[in-house]
């Protein structure tokens, strides 16, 4: 198909130049003097109006090309750009640039728009709202590339198509376009189907097979619902990606692959990872490039153009006669909220086409009563997303996340045991203490327990060799006596807990097992405070 750029000439100096740009990027092109049309144009997929967008002859090229399924136009005016999109809006032009503008400008904008309308044309993707026009827009930048791309978006919001339009404006676009949904396949199966197998590799592989990933050579992989994909399979399609080789299942010669991979999902992939149920590092990977997809009530203005294209598919495809749909009921689709997003709107176009009886009309009877009577303005649920139970599948090992959670839970149960050990010990052996009371070391209770004491009671210190610890690291020669605790004001319970391991550790020569049956505490317990406090030994 040829692409052929309309110019008119009512400003004949600008169209000369952008003739010459178009040419030298590829383009055909044609100029329209005055009073020839559109329809003159060999199959022009732009039209370039020069000036004079008002005129009589503009406004007649602009109905021609609505007429063609809504060619793109680009209009260069003399007024100030602020001012264009109103004015654009008004006329139904597409873009509009201030004149004196840039040659180069204009044919990149133009390049831009020929694409995105190839791109609905093979994909099938409808929508003319600012949230699609940037999806679009996203597409057209990311398929010349090979990095793999991750699309978002709720079921039913057309995730497949963008896929399909990545391909098809790539440089892959002769090769193959693969695509696969992993929820649909099992655990057991999914390797086979991804990598091949081959002959007697396991029971039922009675010859050998391809994979996708072979299928795929030189074109576009995609798979959707990666999501669902089991954490073993998530490291082998890793490893896939970042070595471009793979291993048929049985296999032992490494088969070299050139695809490019696309995924989608219907889950918040952060999530996910954040759960333990994708691995990070290929998240990272996956989603060099990214496009979410909207919901189809975050882009109501889009729906009466998606029903009259349903319509119109559905009336071809089931030999019904054309149908319109009246205002009022086109009003009440518009108000739903769709969960089921585009795929929703398309079945349930498709069901009353066909149970419209012959007639021309579709009213706002005819419109599922659900539909009708629930309406944006009323509250009611709208999907979420939900946390995904994961399973530990057998002979899989732990996510890290889990295991980290599992082994803190386990230290804090011991250290629960060991405190309800000591606390128990220091009820049946702890006198009731008084302010200024010496006890000789060691305690007849654990340190980490003196805030159970009651209030107002003394709370005996620690001293080492006659030398009181208090707060102001002053020595005391009151306390002499060796191997005795002493409780000063202002001292704090880790200047107390220090230096009574550190005296207990003395009295036994060192030995933590002695210390820590002296202390009263766990052997672990007295080593971690060993390290918190930075007790030579």
């Amino acid at each position: 198909m040829a692409n052929t750029i309309a110019i008119t000439t009512q400003d004949l100096e600008p169209a000369v130049h952008l003739r010459d740009a178009f040419l030298e990027h590829g383009f055909d092109v044609e100029l329209l003097t005055a009073g020839e049309r559109l329809a003159d144009a060999r199959d022009p997929v732009l039209l370039v109006l020069t000036g004079g967008l008002d005129e009589k002859r503009a406004r007649r090229l602009l109905r021609e090309a609505d007429e063609r399924g809504g060619l793109p136009v680009i209009g260069l005016a003399d007024a100030p750009q602020d001012a264009l999109p109103d004015a654009c809006r008004r006329r139904g032009i597409t873009e509009c640039l201030a004149k004196p503008f840039d040659v180069q400008e204009v044919v990149l904008l133009g390049r831009r728009l020929v694409e995105r309308r190839r791109l609905r044309r093979e994909t099938g993707i409808i929508g003319d709202s600012e949230v699609m026009s940037e999806v679009l827009e996203r597409v057209v930048q990311m398929a010349p590339v090979n990095a793999t791309v991750l699309i978002s978006g709720e079921s039913g919001t057309g995730k497949e198509l963008v896929a399909r339009g990545l391909h098809a404006l790539s440089t892959r676009s002769r090769g193959p376009f693969i695509a696969a949904n992993v929820a649909a396949l099992s655990d057991t199966l999914l390797e086979s189907e991804l990598f091949g197998h081959e002959k007697g590799s396991f029971t039922g592989a009675v010859a050998q097979r391809k994979g996708l990933f072979e299928l795929a050579d030189r074109g576009t992989l995609f798979l959707d619902e990666i999501g669902e994909m089991p954490l073993v399979t998530q490291t082998k399609l890793l490893r896939v990606l970042e070595e471009k080789r793979f291993y048929r299942v049985g296999g032992e010669e490494p088969l070299r692959v050139d695809v490019r991979v696309v995924t989608a999902t219907n889950q918040d992939p952060r999530r996910l990872v954040d759960q333990g149920g994708f691995r990070r590092d290929l998240y990272y990977r996956l989603q060099v490039l990214q496009i979410t997809l909207p919901p189809l009530r975050e882009r109501r203005s889009d729906i009466p153009q998606l029903i009259e294209a349903f319509a119109r598919a559905a009336s071809r495809e089931h030999d019904r006669p054309a149908v319109t749909f009246e205002l009022a009921a086109i009003d009440a689709l518009v108000a739903y909220d769709w969960p089921g997003n585009v795929r929703e709107l398309r079945n349930l176009v498709e069901t009353v086409v066909v149970l419209a009886s012959g007639r021309s009309v579709i009213r706002l009877d005819d419109i599922p009563e659900n539909i009708r009577t629930r309406g944006a303005s009323e509250r009611r649920a709208l999907p979420v997303p939900i946390a995904r139970a994961t399973t530990m599948r057998e002979g899989a090992a732990p996510a890290p996340e889990l295991e980290f959670i599992f082994r803190t839970l386990l230290e804090m149960r011991m250290d629960m045991e060991e405190l309800r050990r000591e606390f128990e010990q220091y009820r049946r052996t702890a006198p009731r203490l008084t302010g200024g009371v010496e006890l000789p070391y060691p305690y007849p209770y654990p340190p980490s327990l003196v805030d159970t004491m009651p209030v107002g009671e003394a709370i005996p210190s620690a001293s080492r060799s006659g030398r009181d610890l208090s707060a102001e690291g002053e020595e005391d020669d009151d306390d002499e006596d060796e191997g005795v605790v002493v409780y000063r004001p202002g001292m704090r319970m880790e200047d107390i807990e220090r230096a009574a391991i550190i005296a207990s550790l003395e009295r036994v020569g060192g030995n933590r097992r002695r210390a820590a049956e002296d202390l009263g505490i766990g052997e672990r317990t007295l080593y971690r405070k060993i390290k918190q406090y930075g007790i030579p030994l």
